[in-house]
């Protein structure tokens, strides 16, 4: 449902590149999310245009279970500074849940170009108020 990838997801180069410069980027946190002892995914938090912005991936296998709300619960305990942004697809009604879960409230929509999907899709804007 990630509509904000790379182009080509299975270009292994292209995915360590973009790794290695979120896991040097010091003003950001990134962790791992672990589910009965597997890695279920990602969250992560990170300057953008001066603004702090919350990501999360969950693995497919792991969706349904409320994984990616309690991982973004406990990552915004570990951050003080409000507001807090985000974004997701119009689509991902899964993800956008998780976010209004989480207090996120929306601030709009604009489209956008989605790599992954090699077309314009509707983006919606959260905001986690101070």
């Amino acid at each position: 449902m990630a509509a904000f990838v790379s182009r080509n997801p299975s270009d292994r180069d292209a995915f360590l590149t973009h790794w290695r410069r979120i896991l040097s980027d010091s003003g950001a946190m990134t962790k791992s999310i672990v589910w009965n002892g597997q890695i279920a995914g990602t969250v992560g938090i990170f300057a953008w245009e001066g603004k702090l912005h919350v990501t999360y991936w969950i693995g497919k296998e792991f969706w349904g279970k409320g994984i990616a709300t309690q991982a973004l619960t406990e990552l915004l305990r570990l951050v003080n500074d409000r507001p807090v942004y985000a974004s997701a697809a119009r689509d991902n009604v899964a993800s956008i849940r998780v976010l209004e879960k989480c207090g996120f409230a929306r601030r709009g929509s604009a489209r956008a170009f989605a790599g992954i999907r090699d077309t314009e899709i509707d983006e919606v804007f959260f905001e986690l108020p101070a």
